[in-house]
């Protein structure tokens, strides 16, 4: 079974597109208040055992693929593909907790409004910010809270090294991202690429990190084709 694992306040309306065209994929949607990215694995392994799947071609985006690395970790023969979509392999940076704490500081002095409006737009390319797909992620992203993204924080802040875990995979393996995403930028996915043996770049062109919704014809067909790769059952 395709599943589809979203990014940091993002829910299944992030992969819109991509549910029309695989529409038995189960789409997660969204975490609740998990504030750990091993708790946001176990939630989407149980909604796929819910769905009586045992074997998953996993896609995560952005946070979501650090969830999906979690996946593999928790339970690597599961996992028949895998998709690292605008994402990262990189620890805790020393300045990265007062960056977000900065930002989630935003939010409660001016409201959570103010927090999307600060984090979302350098997350879209320019030309995709006045779409009605912007305003589908901006709606998407209001309609999680202060609470929510707060939790996500901790967990993103909290997340465990996997540098190891890349060496282990060994199924088809698509790793992708925009040409313009500057928060997880193509020589970010380069260097994941080198790490899994096997796997596959893709550099979606004009595209931001929201790329699913900003370029959905280019991410479906590297879906497609990553679908198409032979995988042990």
């Amino acid at each position: 079974m395709l599943m589809f694992l979203p990014g940091l306040i993002c829910d299944s309306r992030i992969y819109a597109p991509q549910a029309a065209a695989f529409p038995e994929a189960l789409v997660v949607d969204g975490y609740g208040m998990a504030d750990s990215l091993a708790e946001m694995a176990r939630i989407a392994l149980a909604q796929a055992d819910e769905r009586g799947a045992e074997k998953l071609d996993v896609f995560g985006h952005s946070m979501g693929g650090r969830v999906a690395m979690e996946v593999f970790r928790l339970a690597p023969h599961r996992v028949r593909r895998l998709a690292l979509v605008s994402t990262g392999i990189h620890p805790v940076g020393p300045n990265e907790p007062a960056k977000r704490a900065e930002l989630q500081k935003v939010g409660y002095d001016n409201g959570f409004e103010a927090l999307v409006d600060t984090w979302l737009p350098p997350m879209v390319a320019d030309d995709h910010r006045d779409t009605p797909e912007y305003r589908v992620m901006r709606e998407m992203c209001l309609s999680k809270g202060q609470a929510v993204f707060d939790a996500q924080i901790k967990a993103l802040l909290g997340r465990p090294p996997f540098d190891d875990l890349l060496a282990q995979v060994r199924c088809p393996t698509l790793v992708m991202t925009g040409e313009l995403d500057a928060w997880a930028p193509p020589a970010q996915h380069e260097e994941i690429a080198k790490a899994i043996p096997g796997s596959k770049l893709v550099v979606v062109p004009g595209a931001g990190h929201m790329i699913q919704l900003e370029a959905p014809d280019a991410v479906n067909a590297a879906i497609a084709d990553w679908l198409d790769q032979p995988a042990g059952d």
